[in-house]
């Protein structure tokens, strides 16, 4: 099976390529199609595709990423009895992702949306205990929220007559009420890509298995809400909720970066800089560069599906320990992980000539040239330092530190299985970010800025390698003690407690609200008047009758003198 669609997945992707190079070389070539399925009230309901170099380019990224994540599947899961169900799932979750892909219709979009929330929750809670189920609730609840900011904006689309976006241009200039379909879509992606204040979810969904981990992280699940806004971009250009979205993904950014330097939880510290990428993406889109967006989108799937592999393979081999104070100089016993670790986690830096450096720069030069504030520029960039804080800090706990574990017979480095996919993620890692870079921008983009503002990439990524240095050398009571140092230490460690108000604090008020409902309500007057209230009826009813079934004779007798004076009275009168 797991063989059946590798081969399946790598032939849709090369496919995909080959309709991706000719589109784009017949001058942005198109393919609408639309299948009828019912017409009310001359609003019709269709099921529509819609085929562009755009759509083409990222399912062949989504199918190679998954092609490469189910052959990886079938060393890393062997040991489990349900592996040809979690390929199922994985083939059923990159279905729902091509279906939004490809959809430019509403309702298509809400097959695939719904479908990636639904298959994500399974797979989440495919290890089967408390914490995974406890992760996918949080995870499906938040999703819940753009599902039904997306079933709203069908029914206001009604107003419209037509449910495909690409028709929407010709309301702009006329319609201020196409800013309530702005303001749901742009709430539906920011539940989609984990922006302020949902966030919590995706550090949560690390509970499912890592190859889903490398999948949801880098090219399906999150990236759903950026492409997402990416296709409505039309719809968002110069509005004031663009800059409030700006805001919010700059300073998800920016907690993310933070929260990661506290982390200790291997998985985890990749999980938040997931997050901080789609605080960039996010950012560059509500900056009006969606092209931007998408080529970032893209180079990132490749570097982050690698730092996600290589991240399962070295947990895999130290015994199920995620925990990066038990690991150190794992470089000298998996070479080859290790080199596949390093690329990646340089590319996640933007160190030069590798993919990640392609569009960060080109993202943080752009950002450098547009007319937006000192505070965004600020956060920008000290959100991309913190990015080298992190990454350097998990390079020297894992690849130069001493090892800290007692046993090192584990640690081996011939899945050969495992490697040939991490290989193949390697070589699109260093490459793809050039080659994407001539196929979306074949005309050279022009930027001019002083030396200093050129050089201020290379200032803070030489800023974050010293700090991740120096916080790497210190043993962990100098480290606690530094940490409790930073002003409001606990605040940021803790993502800005968002993990508590949306799973315990949202609980607690939940049920203390449901308490005083079942208090009032449920025990209260709905209990006295139907419940409570039809026993008590019965009850007096049932005594009224055993009292006549008991004192039968005299009733019987008493009735026969009652209906002789009865008649008595008829005859007199």
């Amino acid at each position: 099976m797991c063989y059946c669609s590798f081969f399946f997945l790598m032939f849709f992707m090369m496919m995909n390529f080959f309709f991706f190079l000719y589109f784009s070389m017949e001058n942005d070539f198109m393919i609408f199609l639309e299948w009828e399925i019912v017409t009310i009230n001359s609003c019709q309901v269709v099921m529509s595709i819609l085929l562009d170099w755009m759509s083409f380019l990222f399912m062949m990224f989504v199918s190679l990423i998954s092609s490469v994540v189910i052959f990886y599947s079938k060393s890393y899961m062997n040991s489990e009895k349900n592996l040809f169900r979690f390929i199922i799932l994985v083939l059923l979750f990159v279905f729902s992702m091509i279906m939004l892909i490809i959809s430019p219709n509403i309702i298509s979009i809400l097959l695939g949306w719904d479908g990636l929330g639904l298959v994500s929750y399974c797979l989440v809670i495919f290890y089967q205990n408390i914490k995974s189920y406890n992760a996918g609730m949080l995870t499906v609840l938040s999703n819940r929220i753009g599902d039904v900011c997306i079933l709203m904006v069908i029914s206001w689309m009604l107003n419209y007559g037509s449910w495909n976006y690409i028709f929407y241009l010709k309301f702009m200039s006329h319609d201020s009420f196409i800013n309530y379909i702005m303001v749901l879509i742009m709430l539906a992606a920011m539940t989609k890509s984990a922006q302020i204040p949902f966030s919590s979810w995706l550090p949560a969904a690390m509970a499912a298995p890592t190859p889903v981990s490398a999948l949801v992280h880098s090219s399906t699940l999150v990236t759903a809400g950026v492409y997402l806004l990416i296709r409505f971009n039309i719809l968002l250009e110069d509005t004031y909720f663009f800059k409030f979205l700006l805001l919010i993904s700059s300073l998800t950014m920016l907690m993310a970066g933070i929260s990661a330097n506290y982390e200790f939880d291997l998985k985890k510290i990749i999980a938040l800089s997931t997050l901080s990428q789609l605080g960039l993406m996010m950012s560059i889109l509500s900056m009006g560069m969606p092209m931007m967006a998408f080529f970032h989108l893209l180079t990132h799937a490749m570097f982050k599906a690698l730092l996600f592999m290589c991240a399962g393979v070295i947990i895999h081999m130290m015994m199920d320990i995620q925990d990066i104070r038990f690991m150190g100089g794992i470089s000298k016993f998996i070479p080859l992980t290790s080199l596949c670790m390093n690329i990646s986690n340089l590319s996640l830096c933007g160190i030069p000539f590798l993919s990640g450096f392609y569009s960060k720069d080109l993202i943080l030069e752009m950002m450098s040239m547009s007319n937006f504030n000192l505070f965004i520029y600020v956060l920008y960039y000290i959100s991309t330092g913190l990015t080298v804080f992190y990454t350097i800090r998990l390079l020297f706990y894992l690849m130069i530190n001493d090892y800290n574990l007692l046993s090192i017979f584990n640690l081996y480095d011939e899945d050969y299985v495992m490697l040939k996919s991490m290989f193949i993620l390697m070589f699109m890692s260093v490459i793809s970010g050039s080659a994407l870079m001539w196929l979306i921008f074949y005309k050279p983009i022009y930027i001019v800025m002083n030396i200093h503002m050129k050089l201020m990439v290379i200032y803070v990524t030489l800023w974050g390698s010293m700090m991740g240095y120096a916080i790497s050398m210190m043993n962990i009571y100098s480290y606690n003690k530094f940490m409790k140092t930073y002003f409001f230490s606990f605040y940021f460690s803790m993502m800005m407690f968002m993990p508590n108000l949306s799973t315990y604090g949202l609980s607690y008020f939940l049920l203390n609200f449901s308490n005083m409902l079942v208090k009032n309500i449920d025990m209260g007057w709905s209990e006295m008047l139907s419940g409570q209230g039809l026993v008590k009826i019965v009850k007096n009813y049932s005594i009224f009758y055993n009292f006549y079934q008991y004192n039968n004779f005299k009733i019987y007798l008493y009735s026969f003198v009652m209906w002789m004076f009865f008649l008595l009275i008829m005859y007199l009168f």
